[in-house]
């Protein structure tokens, strides 16, 4: 079977800070820019040379509009998956395939949120995007609907809900170690959670990702030239995308219903790469919702829904010594959020040994694309050994 196993490599990374949702200062498309040339920067490209540019879901901010500021000499290639929060992963896979196949060579893979330019998170665009049998029951927001997910995990198979709690506690612990975190000063302890607002039963406020303004990129290029480039490269193993029967957005009814969607993406993404769950270092995991997270380790074979609660505890997750250390910037939850795209950047420094959080010794580092979407991906990032 013919894959992009190791073909291409994640060498440059950057991003703008994390501003309030709606209060950045500078529009949208700057913020693009800056995370891009910051990447280059990181890399030691010239901007100019950047001739592929790949985004996902909403990002608005195309290369026609990028270019001019750039001094793009030659754009190649350019593309946006038809994926939500899913779709970082798949961004990267598109990113391995242009480069593999000479369409490109070097991409820029980003994401930018301005609320105030985007709209996102405004009821009439999130009623454009949900589809009609959410709102005919009055279900507007991704916690509602991915609520309903989460109590089935709770319910039918018997998943802990102190698992979402730890999901939680993790991500806040790893964020008091990282400066640019949103949420370093905050002390998630037992009490913190428990009387948080809820926000739609099972989740109270610290279940929820934050929304933040801001951008972030990451650099591709052929494996041939990584080894060139200024720092260490994070090849891409494995970044499958897609869903399995059921997954799409007008039925939402793939099995089970109750974990991420991402069974089909974890099959494929382990048998790509040569590797399974127990050689993974490191992993950053979208959570949209704790409950999410929760299921994405199930559907990637971490653990199942019997033995979860065992081994989703704080001991297990937190750097630098547990058994599978999770979300070292503070991820969605704590570090800060663009669209999940910041995971991609701390799965890139896990892999150089540069985390505020470092694992030691990484070889394998996992990201995940946002769990429950209709669409969905993953990827597998490996150091040189791995190839």
């Amino acid at each position: 079977m013919a894959t992009l196993r190791g073909a291409a490599a994640i060498v440059g990374i950057g991003q703008t800070p994390y501003y309030k949702r709606g209060a950045a200062p500078e529009p949208e498309l700057k913020l693009a820019l800056r995370a891009i040339v910051a990447a280059c920067e990181d890399a030691g490209i010239d901007p100019r040379d950047v001739d592929g540019f790949i985004s996902y879901a909403s990002e608005r901010n195309d290369a026609q509009k990028l270019m001019p500021a750039l001094g793009t000499r030659e754009t190649r290639f350019a593309a946006l998956t038809w994926i939500h929060g899913g779709g970082i992963p798949g961004a990267l896979s598109i990113a391995a395939s242009a480069i593999a196949t000479g369409q490109a060579h070097v991409v820029a893979v980003y994401r930018a949120m301005a609320e105030a330019d985007g709209q996102r998170l405004r009821v009439m665009v999130a009623q454009s995007d949900t589809a009609a049998q959410y709102l005919v029951n009055g279900l507007e927001s991704p916690a509602q609907i991915l609520a309903l997910r989460s109590m089935r995990l709770l319910q039918a198979h018997g998943v802990p809900r102190a698992t979402f709690k730890t999901m939680a506690q993790v991500a806040y612990h790893h964020a008091r170690n990282n400066p640019t975190a949103v949420g370093r000063n905050i002390t998630l302890d037992d009490e913190t959670y428990d009387n948080a607002r809820r926000i739609a039963d099972p989740f109270t406020l610290f279940d929820c990702s934050r929304e933040n303004d801001g951008a972030a990129a990451v650099i591709v290029v052929s494996a041939e030239r990584a080894k060139d480039c200024a720092k260490t490269p994070a090849y891409i193993l494995s970044a499958p995308m897609g869903t399995l029967e059921g997954g799409g957005a007008l039925e939402e009814n793939i099995r089970p219903y109750s974990c991420a969607g991402q069974l089909g993406v974890a099959r494929r993404m382990w048998a790509e790469s040569g590797y399974g769950p127990g050689d993974v270092d490191v992993a950053q995991i979208y959570q949209n919702m704790t409950g999410l997270g929760v299921g994405a380790l199930i559907d990637h074979g971490f653990c199942t829904f019997e033995s979860a609660g065992d081994f989703i505890t704080f001991g297990n997750l937190i750097a630098p010594s547990g058994r599978l250390p999770i979300n070292t910037s503070g991820g969605d939850l704590a570090d800060g959020f663009i669209h999940g795209m910041g995971l991609a950047l701390e799965a890139t420094r896990q892999i150089r040994g540069v985390s505020v959080n470092q694992v030691p010794g990484v070889k394998i580092s996992l990201v995940t694309g946002g769990p429950g979407d209709t669409m969905t991906s993953t990827a597998l990032l490996g150091a040189a050994e791995t190839l």
